[in-house]
């Protein structure tokens, strides 16, 4: 008894039969069905994300493959009672049920030497079972050396595969498999069976404390598990009833009404009061990254009470948070939490960078306040803009600082100016309606090159020239051009051809421009063909002729005849 209480959670709890194991009641019941009716698979494929049961319902499907006392709807040997199969299925000894980890044992060698022992019979059990563990880390030769064995192996052999990476196994191991997903569990499920394991524990655990934890699992049993242990370790006290607060405290996580004050601060432009706030976070202890992931959590819950009118019992969250969370939702709007929301992104990229985290969440503050002061669509309108701006590098619609900095030379880049889609509006619409209406529109611009012909028949040079020598395409498909460019492109780019589009198709167009690496721009394609011309001629023997003739002659061109 001693020895079991000194186990870790994770394994004194570990679910010991079918009825034991919750979160895949279909799988279990898919499973359960094809052993009573002796429609047995030649191997079993187990998928999912770690700690929701693989190895578990891997060593559990061998018990009820093997168990002397026979089994019947999903039930094997009870605690106490076990036959001696189940016994040393348990304790991972048994004699005719294999474990091999497939992150340490990957090579064809390890395989054979398995493929050698499934020639002989089972000494005791039923089958012979094979579980690998992480079978996805296997070689290329190894999966090639199971294919024979595992399509038809003898009667008495099965194999249980688990991994957290299917999109790693070869289609034809998974082919020769019965596949099961299991699910993610969810946080009611989680969170009831911390109640649980805490009252057999002799602790008590408050209800948003076991919501807090499973939250955090992610999903997760096992990571459950592992944070209730350490919570119930922090405290020798074991007639506390441990609460969010506590729990907070031991796992480094910040209050989400303390988040909430953060962000309603920075929407009302209180800069010294959010600073404040996130210097005590930082004294508590809480992790940056743990900061930013909480602020997208607000976020998310803000947005979904503003789109969706979601309640606390749909959020999850207290009474009290979610009134707060309303109060926030009220003061802010849809573009700006969008803004909010890809800035906090790419943060949580760039902090892995620095060297100072702390000091990068300060100004990430800083940012998400400057953000407030910019202009929206109206006020770009009448500043004489006619285009809505948004975000440039992930194609989501966020507002921007249009850069009014000139370079060393006065000049502006055209990536100082140009960050993304450009939208008319009704209003612009109809003036460029208005100014065609004797003009036939084009019925279609399939593509790319559809789009550069058309430029090149309305004489449009500058345009031309920019979709020939500084644009590299990403995407084409019918209203929508997803492109990166050089810095060589024309600042009035967008505007240009945004409008150009609508004139020539009589529908809106969005343009996007991205960092992601295109396609090759139409004239460097031109000058790797011609350079390709050439080299092809030198190897001919006209060339040869040629050059004895006029040593001194270089070639520099090839024209095709029409």
């Amino acid at each position: 008894m001693t020895k079991n209480n000194n186990l870790l959670f994770a394994l004194k709890y570990r679910p010991k039969s079918f009825k034991e194991l919750f979160g895949q009641e279909v799988m279990v019941q898919t499973i359960s069905n094809s052993i009573s009716s002796g429609k047995i698979p030649n191997a079993y494929l187990l998928t999912g994300i770690r700690g929701v049961g693989k190895t578990t319902t891997a060593r559990i499907i061998a018990k009820a493959l093997n168990c002397s006392k026979g089994f019947k709807e999903g039930e094997i040997c009870k605690e106490g009672e076990s036959c001696h199969h189940c016994k040393e299925i348990s304790q991972s000894n048994h004699i005719d049920v294999l474990e091999m980890d497939a992150a340490s044992k990957t090579g064809i060698d390890d395989i054979r030497e398995l493929i050698d022992s499934s020639k002989y019979k089972p000494n005791s059990a039923k089958f012979k079972i094979f579980i690998i563990d992480e079978v996805h880390m296997l070689s290329k030769q190894a999966f090639n050396g199971l294919l024979k064995t595992l399509e038809e192996p003898p009667i008495y052999l099965k194999f249980i595969f688990a991994t957290t990476e299917v999109n790693k196994i070869p289609l034809t191991i998974i082919s020769r498999c019965q596949r099961f997903d299991l699910k993610r569990v969810s946080l009611d499920l989680i969170e009831k069976n911390l109640h649980e394991i805490s009252l057999k524990e002799g602790r008590k655990i408050s209800k948003e404390g076991a919501r807090l934890i499973a939250q955090s699992s992610e999903g997760s049993v096992r990571d459950s598990l592992s944070l209730l242990e350490k919570i119930l370790n922090s405290s020798t006290d074991h007639a506390k009833i441990l609460n969010e607060k506590d729990i907070q405290s031991i796992l480094g996580f910040s209050d989400k009404s303390e988040i909430i004050d953060i962000l309603k601060s920075v929407v009302d432009g209180s800069e010294k009061f959010a600073i404040q706030k996130i210097k005590k976070l930082f004294e508590e202890g809480i992790e940056p990254k743990s900061i930013l992931n909480d602020f997208l959590e607000v976020l998310y819950i803000v947005n979904n009470i503003k789109s969706l009118q979601a309640t606390a019992s749909d959020l999850n969250i207290s009474e009290t948070n979610y009134k707060n969370a309303l109060s926030l939702s009220e003061n802010i709007n849809l573009t700006t939490l969008m803004v909010y929301w890809q800035i906090i992104l790419r943060e949580l990229d760039d902090i892995k960078i620095v060297s100072n985290q702390f000091m990068s969440v300060e100004m990430l503050i800083f940012k998400l306040l400057h953000i407030k002061t910019l202009p929206n669509y109206e006020e770009l309108l009448k500043l004489g803009y006619e285009n809505t701006i948004h975000s440039s590098e992930d194609s989501i619609p966020e507002e921007i600082n249009i850069s009014r900095t000139k370079n060393i030379q006065g000049k502006r880049t055209a990536s100082d100016q140009i960050k993304n889609i450009s939208q008319k509006k009704p209003e612009i619409e109809k003036k460029i309606l208005s100014e065609n209406n004797n003009q036939e529109f084009y019925s279609e611009i399939k593509n790319f090159e559809d789009l550069v012909k058309i430029t090149s028949e309305k004489r449009d040079i500058q345009l031309k020239h920019d979709l020939v020598h500084n644009v590299s395409l990403i995407n084409f498909s019918v209203g929508q051009i997803d492109i990166s460019f050089n810095d060589r492109l024309n600042k009035n780019f967008i505007r240009n051809l945004s409008e150009k589009l609508y004139k020539w198709t009589g529908k809106r167009w969005i343009i996007t421009l991205a960092k992601k690496v295109g396609d090759k721009t139409i004239n460097e394609k031109i000058e790797i063909e011609k350079r390709s011309l050439i080299e092809n001629f030198k190897k001919t023997n006209s060339y040869e002729n040629f050059i004895k003739s006029f040593p001194d002659a270089k070639l520099i061109d090839i024209l095709k005849k029409d």
